[in-house]
């Protein structure tokens, strides 16, 4: 299968501290990489990481807090440093446009590439991206200002070719990409030979979804129902639900709940409180609900 993989480049939340950095990941997937979110020192972390900078083709910023948005001019101005020459593509609130275009004129106004900003509207449920291979949806989520998640999730593999049956039946060469779009074979003598002895099934498809800062949603699960992997944020533990609840966040145990009805495959936590020295009251809190529950941590990479 195609490379699906999670790079953890940040998991701290608003606080700098000395353990985490401040949100940002990177979604490897069959070939492509797109950063979610992009706090302050972000750019440092995608040099830790072995990812090149001229890789990643879109940014995708969940909500105008600046532990998510921080670093993105700062990387921006660095791209344009070290030759980057492939177009940016940068997915943010409609909001941010006006600021993030008047900054792109006050500190980068030399680039050698265009950066291309796309609005979301981050109270709908839309596709933002797709090609022939994925489409990335966003997810809307309940936090002090409009925010939103985004879930990755591969299209469907073409079937897989019988090659011994293709030998049999002395099938061409030029007929395997009609057999996998679902034709089906006559030989010589006029026999049908179906598809499905011809072909068996690929892969089902993969998914990711990434819910940034939210309070808990009762109905969120079915926006990421048998997602792959979830990644939920888990700000605090059970003592603090009630600071939970002011602030727009959700406890690790909280996280778990959304898994656990959306029968995910894996649960991953972050965006943790600055007050923990030490995240293991977390992942028991989650794990109580959700075995499958991990930590997150920077230089993490998850295979999907």
């Amino acid at each position: 299968m195609e490379p699906f993989r999670i790079h953890i480049l940040g998991c701290g939340s608003a606080l700098p501290t000395l353990r985490h950095n401040a949100s940002c990941q990177i979604v490897e997937i069959r070939g492509k990489m797109f950063m979610i979110d992009c706090g302050e020192g972000t750019q440092i972390q995608v040099r830790r990481s072995k990812v090149h900078f001229s890789k990643i083709q879109g940014v995708f910023i969940s909500h105008l807090h600046g532990d998510h948005c921080f670093g993105l001019l700062g990387m921006i101005s660095t791209f344009g440093m070290t030759g980057r020459t492939a177009p940016l593509h940068v997915y943010a609130p409609s909001a941010f446009k006006e600021y993030f275009l008047q900054s792109l004129k006050l500190f980068c106004d030399s680039l050698e590439y265009d950066v291309a900003f796309h609005s979301i509207d981050a109270d709908r449920s839309e596709i933002i991206y797709e090609d022939r291979s994925l489409t990335v949806e966003t997810i809307p989520l309940e936090h002090r200002i409009p925010c939103c998640g985004f879930l990755f999730r591969e299209k469907q593999y073409m079937p897989h070719i019988r090659r011994e049956m293709i030998d049999f039946y002395n099938i061409p060469v030029s007929q395997i990409n009609n057999i996998k779009m679902g034709a089906s074979w006559v030989t010589e003598d006029g026999k049908k030979i179906s598809n499905d002895k011809l072909t068996f099934p690929a892969e089902p498809p993969r998914s990711y979804a990434y819910c940034s800062d939210t309070r808990f949603i009762d109905t969120l699960y079915k926006k990421v129902e048998r997602v792959t992997v979830l990644y939920h944020e888990s700000t605090y533990a059970d003592d603090f639900q009630e600071r939970a609840k002011l602030y727009f966040h959700s406890t690790a145990r909280e996280a778990a709940m959304v898994a656990k009805k959306a029968k995910a495959g894996k649960l991953l936590l972050g965006h943790y409180s600055a007050r923990y020295t030490n995240e293991e009251i977390l992942l028991s809190q989650a794990q109580s609900i959700f075995p499958n529950s991990s930590l997150t941590n920077e230089g993490m990479v998850i295979d999907i």
